[in-house]
C-alpha cells in the first residue's frame, strides 16, 4: 500500500470528525495530521487527503490553511489528492474553487470533494469512511 497523509483544519471539529472516519477507511497506511501540527514534507507521501471547512464567503480558512496550502500547492503536480470539509451555508463553491486550483497545479483529483453540512451523523461518516477506501484503492 502507500504512504497516505490525511492533512485538515477544523475550527469547531466538524472537519477533524470526516478526518478520523476518512483515516479509518482508508486504513493502516493514513497518517492524519492537523494543519499545525504537519511538519513533514508532502513529496514524502504518494496521496494526501486535505480538509479544510468553508469559511466567510465560501473560502478556505485564511489564517492557517491557506498559508499552508499556498506554499505546498505547486508541490501537487502529479500526485494523487483528495479533498473534503464541511460547511454550514452556502453551496459548495469553495469546494469547487479548491478543485480547480488543485487541477491547475496538476493534481490528480480522485473525484469531487466530500462536503458535509455540520457535523458528520452516522450517514456522513459512513460517506467519510466509503471516500477514505476510495482514496486508498485510488
Amino acid at each position: 500500500m502507500s504512504k497516505v497523509a490525511v492533512i485538515y483544519w477544523s475550527g469547531t471539529g466538524n472537519t477533524a470528525a470526516m478526518a478520523n472516519e476518512i483515516a479509518a477507511g482508508i486504513g493502516a497506511d493514513a497518517e492524519v495530521f492537523s494543519v499545525d501540527a504537519f511538519s513533514a514534507n508532502v513529496a514524502d507521501y504518494e496521496k494526501i487527503a486535505f480538509g479544510c471547512a468553508a469559511m466567510g464567503d465560501e473560502v478556505l480558512e485564511e489564517a492557517e490553511f491557506e498559508p499552508f496550502f499556498t506554499a505546498i500547492e505547486s508541490s501537487l503536480k502529479g500526485k494523487k489528492v483528495a479533498l473534503f470539509g464541511s460547511y454550514g451555508w452556502g453551496d459548495g463553491k469553495w469546494m469547487r474553487d479548491w478543485e480547480e486550483r488543485c487541477q491547475k497545479n496538476g493534481a490528480n483529483l480522485m473525484e469531487e470533494g466530500l462536503i458535509l453540512c455540520g457535523f458528520p451523523d452516522a450517514d456522513g461518516k459512513a460517506q467519510c469512511k466509503a471516500y477514505g477506501e476510495r482514496f486508498a484503492a485510488y
